[in-house]
């Protein structure tokens, strides 16, 4: 699978009715579709994208939209959100994590208080990490065996680690 085709891939699950866990129901099944090394491309280039997004100025950013509380779980839906972005979106956010302060979707939230944010509104696609996986099982692959296939993985950027970064527009936005 390409950058390409990933990204098209994305694109298209984007696209979809639903919510973010119906759409990356589509996107498992597209992927239970393709052959089983194309679900492992898919899976390797997730990983591989996510972790472009897996900074201390990201963690920083995903620190502030979520009022302080950013989990390391919570920071790596974060990341997989930014996926939702598109790809040329997503690039200028891991290059500029402030550039976050430009996004008519952060904006919206920052115009909200947190408790108001219902649960489609938050920044995470936390279903978009088990795709491939459940993919690779229903292809046959077994529950576990996706993870065999898998280069080895690195670890993330600590989200509630204090970070001195400094993201004024976001931090203008979100009082931070």
């Amino acid at each position: 699978m390409t950058d390409e085709a990933f990204w098209q891939l994305i694109g298209r699950a984007v696209e979809q009715p639903g919510d973010r866990d119906e759409r990356a129901e589509w996107l498992t099944e597209e992927l239970t579709r393709l052959p089983r090394a194309q679900v492992v491309d898919f899976a390797t280039r997730l990983a591989a994208v996510r972790c472009r997004a897996d900074t201390p100025a990201l963690a920083a950013a995903a620190r502030l939209i979520h009022a302080g509380q950013c989990s390391e779980d919570a920071f790596r839906s974060f990341q997989l959100w930014l996926l939702t972005l598109g790809r040329d979106r997503f690039d200028t956010v891991v290059a500029d994590p402030d550039a976050l302060a430009d996004l008519p979707e952060v904006q919206a939230l920052a115009a909200r208080p947190v408790r108001e944010w219902s649960a489609q509104d938050w920044p995470e696609w936390e279903s978009l990490d088990y795709a491939a996986h459940e993919a690779w099982a229903e292809g046959g692959g077994g529950e576990y065996g996706l993870e065999q296939e898998l280069p080895g993985g690195s670890g993330t950027v600590s989200a509630q680690a204090p970070v001195p970064v400094e993201l004024p527009r976001l931090a203008a936005l979100f009082g931070g």
